[in-house]
């Protein structure tokens, strides 16, 4: 590791520090930071590391207080807020059809398809006929054209699958339509902006410098404490498979496009290109279910609550696990532990995490730039949690 871990623990946190240590001296992380709030107020503070990932070899940029990181999918969840917001204000009703707000949407007999599916992965097209190129992928009509066209894998509301590219054209274009505003742009007024928070999708350009690259590791197999370090063997087979839905659902824009590229990380594309330091993460967490400091917060009671309704479990027909979603976030279960049974948020494919647990009073963020093979459980933010649960018992 180059450079040493700075920030704060407060007493009895001091396990999240000796966690965050091992994971750059075991777990392969090259650059991170984690985030804590309990009660409104932080209890962990830390980064480390280099700021890029794939710095060659020497000295480089060390990881700053306010480095921010793309977070993949864990993007999901903050963008889940703003659709519940719209709830929370009467303007979007989730037992409405998808296409009272978007008519084109029901194409190809997804006429019955209701807001509550597209928000939990039970609406049906995880995947395209065919796949997206990037330069289609951030155009903003492509995607919702593609979507609303594609005839679903099953028929809307029976079964779930995790919709893991598409799941940017479904609610961006929603949100369009209901608000009359990018996702991105509703993000950025009424969430980020009043709660003083650097989290973004669709990076603005003064921002760009704030942004650290991230790049693909390879970490020890197995871990300290013989953790798991790669994801489960029938989620990589079937993702070795180009035939299975799962290659194709995370392959919906083909070929995948670099995360470093400017033009990408400026683009909207909530279920993959969001952009946060650990401590915005934590912050938006711990505002869903309780005030931060200045008083800030983001959801009203009967919003918490829903926010960590389940609305899917069981078996997942892309993740090839048992995954449990509510609208928007997913819930705490076997493919992604979390704190407690309470707790709602979302991983990123390659580490990033953040999430709420309401019952203990916890939001939490953690950010990397090494990204690992991890899909939902990665061995690093696991340890993490388990010191977070040790602190808090």
């Amino acid at each position: 590791m180059e450079g040493e871990v700075q920030g704060f623990v407060a007493d009895g946190y001091e396990p999240v520090r000796d966690a965050f240590v091992r994971n750059f001296t075991d777990r392969g992380d090259r650059g991170a930071a984690v985030t804590v709030y309990r009660d409104g107020r932080p209890v962990v503070d830390l980064w480390g590391g280099v700021r890029d990932a794939d710095a060659p070899a020497g000295p480089s940029a060390p990881w700053a207080e306010d480095t921010a990181q793309v977070v993949r999918s864990a993007g999901k969840g903050v963008a889940a807020a703003v659709p519940l917001l719209l709830h929370e204000r009467g303007l979007l009703d989730l037992d409405a059809p998808v296409a009272e707000y978007w008519p084109e949407f029901k194409a190809g007999g997804k006429e019955r398809a209701l807001v509550r599916h597209l928000l939990s992965h039970r609406v049906g097209v995880p995947a395209l006929d065919p796949g997206l190129t990037p330069e289609q992928a951030v155009d903003g009509t492509s995607g919702p054209r593609a979507v609303a066209e594609q005839t679903p894998f099953w028929e809307p509301g029976t079964d779930h699958g995790y919709h893991a590219q598409t799941f940017s054209w479904l609610l961006g274009e929603l949100v369009e339509r209901v608000a009359g505003r990018s996702l991105g742009r509703w993000l950025a007024e009424e969430v980020s902006g009043p709660l003083g928070m650097d989290l973004w999708i669709g990076l603005p350009t003064d921002r760009v410098h704030r942004v650290g690259r991230v790049a693909a590791v390879e970490p020890p197999p197995v871990a300290a404490g013989g953790l798991r370090t790669r994801p489960r063997r029938n989620v990589t087979a079937a993702y070795d498979d180009p035939a299975s839905l799962t290659r194709r659902a995370f392959a919906a824009i083909d070929p995948l496009p670099d995360e470093n590229d400017p033009g990408y990380r400026a683009a909207e594309l909530p279920a993959s290109n969001g952009i946060a330091t650990a401590r915005a993460l934590a912050r938006f967490y711990a505002a869903t279910f309780g005030e931060v400091e200045g008083g800030h917060r983001l959801f009203a009671p009967a919003t918490t609550a829903l926010a960590g309704q389940e609305f899917a479990a069981g078996p997942d027909r892309v993740l090839v696990v048992n995954t449990r979603f509510g609208p928007g976030f997913m819930l705490h279960g076997p493919a992604s532990p979390l704190l407690s049974p309470a707790s709602y948020g979302h991983p990123g494919r390659g580490g990033s995490l953040g999430f709420a647990d309401p019952d203990a009073g916890i939001g939490f963020g953690y950010v990397t730039n090494a990204l690992a093979r991890s899909v939902t459980a990665d061995p690093r933010a696991q340890a993490l949690i388990r010191a977070v649960k040790a602190a808090t018992a």
